[in-house]
């Protein structure tokens, strides 16, 4: 049976939002075109403190308001539904890195107030809360982790260890009482990176409720961005802990040249040695959708992986 693209909810979980190299309000107009439902968009993360992340927040929800007739905010599933039912690109938000609770886990709620979802709580580098993917040694989840944990536990926010240190990851998945994220890198046995999720991790994950996002980066996928190498490493998901535990978080940046400037300029951040960066558009999720159909994927599952697996774990989110 084909799968009915256009009357499935389409999710792309991590979106970078930084409007002034094109990853704003053109973008979501490229998902919103693409016939995308769901993106998450992270205005704010470990290089901002909580006024400047406030701030930031501020003015991504305003550009996203500014069309009310294509793009909306929401807070919950249900918001993500009714946004499907009119047409419209439904936009969440969430941190990469937990500095903007600058060391007080009480600040965690002003954030879910302002609309903030999930969180991943580490960006490459160690911080208050634990390791980082790009520490030479992982050191755990710590006191202020836990603590944060349990404030977005009791929230509803999700807690994501895409960017966090393996040792660190799985200590966040034996703390969570909600499931744990994997947002957007790929399967370490795919390809192998220091940022990709190995088999105890991805297993874990699972365990939680979680779902493992696949980026559409070719330095985590291992060459480029095309819905074959993309299709590669979810099918390896799939097939180690089944297709409810697998989605899509292409974590798109339009401007490769800004990118690689990024990360040249924090070699600490990024150790080692980058591809120039390509990463997968847009445009690449409904042939990716399509690729799923022909490798015999069931209408389902299909559905699953392009969507639904993200709103069964987002079913705690809070309005």
């Amino acid at each position: 049976m084909p799968f009915h693209y256009k009357d499935a909810l389409i999710c792309d979980m991590v979106v970078p939002w930084e409007p002034q190299v094109g990853n704003g309000v053109p973008l979501l107009e490229r998902f919103h075109a693409a016939g995308v439902t769901f993106v998450s968009v992270h205005p704010a993360g470990d290089r901002h403190g909580t006024v400047e992340a406030l701030e930031r927040i501020a003015r991504a929800k305003a550009d996203i308001l500014s069309d009310p007739g294509r793009f909306v905010l929401v807070n919950s599933v249900a918001d993500i539904e009714a946004a499907k039912g009119r047409g419209l690109l439904a936009v969440g938000l969430h941190l990469e890195g937990s500095n903007p609770f600058e060391g007080d886990p009480s600040l965690v709620e002003a954030f879910f107030d302002v609309g903030v979802r999930f969180v991943h709580p580490v960006f490459n580098r160690a911080n208050a809360f634990g390791g980082g993917s790009a520490d030479l040694e992982d050191i755990g989840l710590t006191a202020f982790g836990v603590k944060c944990i349990e404030a977005m536990d009791k929230l509803g926010i999700l807690s994501d260890g895409a960017h966090t240190g393996r040792r660190t990851t799985l200590e966040m998945m034996r703390v969570s009482k909600l499931p744990v994220l994997l947002s957007h890198a790929g399967c370490d046995a795919v390809f192998s990176h220091y940022r990709n999720f190995t088999d105890e991790q991805i297993v874990a994950c699972a365990q939680t409720g979680g779902v493992v996002g696949i980026s559409g980066a070719n330095n985590y996928l291992g060459g480029d961005p095309t819905p074959e190498l993309i299709f590669r490493h979810v099918d390896y998901v799939a097939r180690l802990v089944g297709p409810a535990h697998v989605g899509i978080g292409f974590d798109t940046v339009l401007d490769t040249d800004f990118l690689n400037a990024f990360v040249r300029e924090r070699p600490d951040e990024w150790r080692g040695t980058w591809m120039p960066w390509r990463i997968a558009v847009p445009e690449t999720i409904p042939a990716f959708a399509d690729l799923l159909a022909k490798k015999g994927y069931a209408e389902v599952d299909i559905a699953g992986i392009m969507g639904r697996n993200w709103l069964r774990a987002g079913s705690v989110w809070k309005a």
